[in-house]
């Protein structure tokens, strides 16, 4: 009897024992409980001890979350609805807030960080044109949001928000055909410009290409007729020439010259007298003297 009842003094000393003692695992942290009042915070990772039966270890994981919220409509400051889809990465920084602020429930948590997020989106986009959305704002809205959501969370829910993003943004189908139609337009009237651009500037280079080209034949007419007018001067000065070295043989050459171009086709048709001129060589070939 008294083995058995050794036995379980044992037991139970073991079962306190172990009860004493709790492990935080690497990226998470603990807090302790005695009686539901938060006795110490922020246990680091490694091997603690507690107070066994009479004191509670609450886990908490350190590590970054995500919050993916369904998209949500929102106006902008013209009164135009967009569907924001976003995402928030956020992680604990105070344990004892965060427990009494959630009862170190993470789903509680994210539910009640999700209407800050949506608050502060709401107020960054009533504050802008859908214009300004549409051509690039995004970055600037998520900062504005991410320190806006910090400092709220942090004070109230002890959570840091990391990031803000911004998955995407789309227009109701109303709004969308509006905008659609007014890019088009928009790109159709620069599209208008470029051509009628390119159209000026493709006849300012064909009107200069047409004056070149008729500078260059102006100029080839002229050094053609300056060269056919020094050659004329240089065959009529050879004609002289060879008049004056022998005028028969000029006019014997000449008459030749002269019945080769009346009778070079064969079918041509001559009615001179017999003492024409023009038929001298043919009656007497020998030079006159």
């Amino acid at each position: 009897m008294k083995k058995i009842t050794s036995a379980i003094i044992a037991l139970l000393l073991i079962l306190l024992g172990l009860n004493s003692m709790f492990v935080v695992s690497e990226g998470h942290s603990a807090l302790v409980l005695q009686f539901g009042r938060i006795v110490q915070t922020d246990y680091q990772p490694g091997l603690h001890f507690k107070l066994p039966l009479l004191q509670q270890v609450i886990h908490f994981d350190k590590r970054i979350l995500s919050l993916d919220a369904p998209p949500e409509r929102y106006f902008t400051s013209e009164k135009k609805s967009v569907n924001v889809d976003f995402y928030v990465k956020w992680r604990i920084v105070d344990n004892a807030m965060y427990y009494r602020a959630t009862g170190g429930d993470q789903l509680q948590a994210a539910q009640r960080l999700t209407p800050i997020v949506k608050d502060a989106l709401r107020f960054e986009f009533n504050a802008r044109t859908l214009p300004d959305l549409i051509s690039g704002g995004r970055k600037d809205i998520t900062e504005r949001v991410r320190a806006q959501t910090d400092l709220s969370a942090r004070k109230n829910l002890g959570i840091a928000v990391v990031d803000v993003r911004i998955k995407r943004i789309d227009l109701p189908n109303e709004v969308s055909e509006s905008v659609y139609k007014r890019m088009r337009a928009e790109r159709l009237q620069l599209a208008n410009e470029l051509r009628y651009t390119g159209q000026e500037a493709a006849a300012k280079i064909r009107a200069d290409a047409d004056r070149q080209a008729q500078v260059l034949k102006a100029d080839a007419n002229r050094d053609a007729a300056k060269v056919k007018g020094e050659g004329d001067a240089q065959a009529a000065a050879i004609y002289a020439h060879s008049y004056n070295q022998d005028p028969e043989f000029f006019a014997f050459y000449g008459s030749l010259v002269a019945y080769q171009k009346s009778l070079e086709d064969g079918r041509g048709v001559l009615v001179l007298k017999p003492d024409s001129a023009f038929l001298r060589y043919f009656n007497d070939p020998s030079p006159k003297k």
